[in-house]
């Protein structure tokens, strides 16, 4: 793998250098339908509080350990939503069961003998999980080498940090990036997420060179903050509110000040 990267991408093999060894261990043993309930569960709640509701919903519908996909669908919604979870939650949840139920969420051995992009496809059709959700599972489950989740913030930060861009690099432009990185892409959002972890400490190696030509996502000017900005009070006594600058007078001073 450190070869197919110094091959290719000097900036992801120096990157690699310094955050050392690869550490992503699969964990293998929960089933599809345990997985995603569990995703769900977490959605938009921080971890301390989506443990609480979590631990509260397998006492409720499974007794102490992982309930089965009946047990959930057996519990009335106001059962449910006593724990905590929100009546969108429920309706994922149940979704969930059902389609476990009727098979188009498989069983662990039916999931492993499907490509990544058949997984996608089967696991995406319950309500409340997305393709980001199922990039997940596929790489911290399956352990599928080659998933580059363009969407998650993480690695497009990391990508940023790590080749001194100016700005997010779109979903689009890095996953065409990162072709160059198959089949090893795992591994590369792996680094990307260690790359914010080493600009933080201060450890992040300088690129040695940068994409050309990669579409990035632009921060927002300082001219249009400045133009939102209510209009401040002259400090002359009695001086009544000055006017805020349009955007296109603060853009003409801003270009006849450059040299």
């Amino acid at each position: 793998m450190k070869k197919h990267f110094a091959a290719c991408d000097p900036v992801m093999a120096a990157l690699m250098r310094a955050a050392g060894p690869y550490q992503l261990d699969p964990e293998a043993t929960r089933s599809p339908f345990e997985s995603l309930a569990r995703a769900i569960t977490h959605q938009q709640l921080n971890g301390t509080a989506a443990d609480r509701i979590l631990a509260r919903f397998i006492d409720l519908c499974g007794e102490g350990t992982f309930p089965t996909p009946a047990a959930v669908l057996a519990r009335p919604d106001p059962e449910l939503r006593a724990v905590g979870l929100s009546f969108a939650k429920i309706a994922s949840l149940k979704d969930l069961a059902m389609k476990a139920g009727s098979g188009i969420v498989p069983d662990s051995t039916a999931l492993v003998a499907l490509d990544d992009a058949a997984i996608v496809e089967r696991l995406t059709q319950v309500r409340g999980v997305g393709r980001w959700t199922v990039e997940m599972l596929l790489m911290f489950q399956l352990g599928r080498p080659d998933v580059l989740p363009v969407d998650d913030f993480g690695v497009r930060n990391g990508f940023r940090l790590a080749y001194a861009l100016r700005g997010m690099p779109t979903p689009r432009a890095l996953a065409a990036w990162g072709e160059r990185w198959a089949p090893h892409r795992t591994a590369a959002a792996w680094y990307l997420w260690r790359a914010v972890d080493l600009a933080r400490e201060g450890r992040l190696p300088l690129p040695v060179e940068r994409p050309r030509g990669i579409r990035i996502v632009k921060p927002k000017k300082a001219v249009r903050k400045a133009a939102a900005r209510p209009a401040r009070k002259k400090s002359a006594a009695g001086a009544g509110p000055r006017r805020a600058p349009s955007t296109r007078a603060v853009r003409s001073r801003r270009g006849r000040s450059r040299p």
